[in-house]
């Protein structure tokens, strides 16, 4: 627990900017309470490359885009320790995704790395995130209790406790608590952690905190990951946790919310905010004081009403760990609630301009060298960087070639020789440079981060049509998310009427029959229904191989050195 630094909120819709007043200089009533967090980490320890490591802070006068690199934990550390530097009262919090579509150095030791990191950065409280289900409620469970995985010493290129192995310790699990409100075992109605957290700061001073992931986790998450929970809505499960916190006597309430929006300004900026906060925020109890938002990896600083009218901080702060928010919580002593008027908040950019924490660059040396071999295996030479970006058409080179190697993956056809392969576009998480033309592990695994199996089923071939037409108004209306395949190709038209979007659709250059099943590969997050393609779940004669990421490998081996795909496979029309 720790105290405030001075702050400026942003916002368009919300509030203008203005300074924070010091805690000295604080009226008698008002008591100062820093609150900083941030959002889907995503187990980036190391400086996070490419767009995806920088802020934008401005426009050139030739209409250019202005950055700053932002990220990796080291700095993320020493940023976190000068903002409380001191300061009386201070709490920090983890929105989620803290670990779960990782880096290879994070995830090739089950994020253990990621947790001891954060542990050393002294936060205070972390809020599950769907990322967080990505291996399973048990696995979950021993991320917060500690313990070691028995993995065979690195069975599928991870290693849980290596430096056990070493006769070193165990990993010991998170020092900061997971709250989990709206996850509940589906048996029992109890939660998988606890719904809330009341944090006692100096002179009596009491804030709750309501932790919820989004919703829609079961539809984003491999299913086996999920088996035997239920996800209530958000804004109800807050409300009613809301209220009973008011009875134990906590006005001061803050609700962490792993789901946002997005909004077009910079990221202390509020301009044209969009997304599911907007319909949270109007449902949302008044007795809320803030929102501290994550999922969709914005950064924005909002003041919006609540449905009663009165205005409160909505922020996040962008993901892999490049922006801090920074709220300076006004406690009123007199009432036990927030001053929301004098109540402002920041988003702070991470730069790597400060000295890098010591203890968290040892931590990660360390993981490092018990990575090398892992990282560094040689699978095969491309013959130009392969790239993730989608054309007009909805194709890209690597979704091509990742659907090509579910399909020509041999562990997965014991049932028959599949004919049809898929990815999910969220299936990849980066381009693959050029670099010197050879791809080792770390590099593949940078693409294709999530450690799925892949999957082959039988599905009827009205049910692989009825696949093709759930890519549009997905995951909303007027919105496409157009899957990578292989042995297929279609065309497609937006203006056509739901439901008839699709035609001319042959797999492996013979027209679609209807009736006839065809085996199909992907991995088992999307087979099962993820992204909203409930059609693949109807798929029978299912048959589970190995890691979606060994597949990768073993096609960049046998097609050294592979070249970008001709992008043919799918034609849009008017």
């Amino acid at each position: 627990m720790r105290l405030l630094a001075v702050v400026a909120a942003g916002g368009a819709l919300a509030a203008a900017a203005t300074a924070a007043t010091p805690a000295s200089a604080a009226s008698a009533p008002i008591q100062r309470i820093q609150l900083l967090a941030f959002n889907d980490f995503h187990g980036n320890l190391e400086p996070p490359s490419g767009s995806g490591g920088r802020i934008q802070t401005g426009t050139s006068s030739t209409g250019a885009a202005i950055n700053v690199d932002a990220g990796g934990a080291a700095y993320l550390s020493t940023h976190l320790k000068t903002l409380r530097a001191g300061e009386r009262d201070s709490f920090t919090v983890s929105s989620g995704d803290l670990i779960g579509a990782s880096p290879l150095l994070s995830a090739a030791f089950h994020d253990e790395p990621t947790i001891e990191a954060h542990n050393l950065m002294d936060v205070d409280l972390g809020v599950v995130g769907n990322h967080e289900f990505d291996e399973g409620v048990a696995e979950l469970q021993r991320i917060q209790k500690g313990g070691c995985i028995r993995d065979d010493e690195g069975a599928n290129n991870q290693n849980s406790c290596p430096a056990k192995d070493l006769g070193g310790k165990r990993f010991r699990g998170a020092d900061f608590p997971y709250l989990a409100a709206n996850v509940e075992y589906t048996a029992t109605g109890k939660t998988i952690f606890s719904a809330t957290h009341v944090e006692k700061f100096h002179q009596g001073a009491k804030v709750g905190f309501i932790g919820v992931v989004t919703k829609t986790t079961p539809s984003i998450v491999t299913a086996s990951g999920v088996a035997g929970l239920t996800f209530t809505d958000e804004a109800d499960t807050i409300n009613r946790y809301a209220a009973q916190l008011q009875a134990q006597g906590v006005q001061a309430i803050v609700a962490v919310i792993h789901e946002g929006g997005s909004q077009s300004g910079l990221y202390n900026a509020c301009n044209n905010l969009a997304g599911s906060v907007l319909g949270l925020n109007n449902r949302i109890s008044s007795s809320v004081d803030v929102l501290l938002n994550a999922h969709t990896h914005a950064g924005y600083n909002c003041k919006l009403n609540d449905p009663a009218g009165n205005p409160r901080v909505v922020i996040q702060g962008a993901s892999a760990g490049r922006l801090i928010s920074e709220v300076d919580l006004a406690f009123d002593r007199r009432t036990g609630d927030v001053n929301r008027a004098q109540t402002t908040a920041t988003n702070h950019i991470v730069t790597r301009t400060v000295a890098a924490d010591p203890a968290i660059t040892s931590l990660i040396d360390r993981y490092k060298g018990y990575l090398g071999p892992i990282a560094g295996r040689q699978l095969g030479t491309i013959a130009s960087g392969l790239t993730a970006a989608q054309n007009a058409n909805g194709e890209s080179q690597l979704g091509d070639i990742l659907a090509d190697a579910a399909k020509a993956d041999a562990s997965v056809t014991g049932n028959g020789p599949i004919e049809v392969g898929f990815i999910n576009p969220g299936g990849i998480r980066s381009d693959l440079p050029y670099g010197d033309g050879v791809v080792t592990y770390e590099e593949a695994f940078t693409v294709q981060p999530f450690s799925n199996y892949v999957v082959s089923k039988t599905l009827k071939g009205s049910d692989l049509k009825a696949v093709l037409e759930q890519q549009f108004d997905n995951p909303g209306v007027g919105q496409t998310r157009i899957l990578g395949v292989s042995g297929i190709t279609y065309s497609w038209s937006a203006s056509a009427p739901k439901g008839s979007k699709v035609s001319n659709v042959l797999v492996n250059g013979q027209p679609l029959d209807l009736n006839r099943g065809y085996r199909v590969a992907g991995n088992n997050f999307l087979l099962e229904g993820g992204d909203n393609f409930t059609t693949f779940a109807q798929g029978t004669a299912t048959l589970y191989g190995g890691l979606d990421i060994e597949a990768f490998a073993s096609y960049l081996e046998a097609n050294a050195p592979l070249a970008p795909p001709a992008l043919n496979r799918i034609t849009r029309l008017p």
